[in-house]
């Protein structure tokens, strides 16, 4: 089930809340994602991270956001927004689709499917998952 599911706008960054870890994924439009995926889905989500893990080659897809998602909740999340300025819609989904089919090296930590939507967004690479932003220390006198 969705959190937002009526709310995603072409170029927005859709989180998927998969057991143990995130998946990310662009929304292109008309119920379309491209994302950063295995190349063989046959064993389902779950089974398609570890395979990307395992085999250290990731496949760019563009399908339909109830598909990538299944039966997992998902969410529009554009959460760098204030640290970061979002590339004009139009350009995001131009360039994620100009990606579909593409085969890239997949690492977890300098190159997964959270870095790869946020390079598209933003075009700075990162991924929360993997480095998460340090907490401010509070100051008191």
């Amino acid at each position: 089930m969705s959190l937002e599911r009526t709310r995603a706008k072409p170029g927005d960054l859709i989180e998927i809340f998969r057991f143990g870890y995130q998946h990310w994924a662009v929304y292109v439009g008309k119920g379309y994602v491209v994302h950063l995926s295995s190349p063989s889905e046959v064993s389902g989500p779950s089974m398609s991270f570890f395979s990307s893990v395992l085999g250290n080659r990731a496949i760019v897809k563009k399908e339909l956001l109830s598909v990538v998602a299944g039966v997992d909740t998902y969410w529009v999340n554009n959460k760098n927004d204030d640290k970061y300025e979002p590339l004009p819609p139009n350009e995001i989904v131009h360039q994620a689709e100009k990606m579909v089919g593409k085969y890239m090296l997949f690492s977890l930590i300098i190159n997964n499917c959270e870095h790869f939507a946020n390079k598209l967004h933003y075009g700075v690479s990162r991924s929360d998952q993997v480095c998460p932003q340090p907490v401010s220390p509070s100051h008191s006198s």
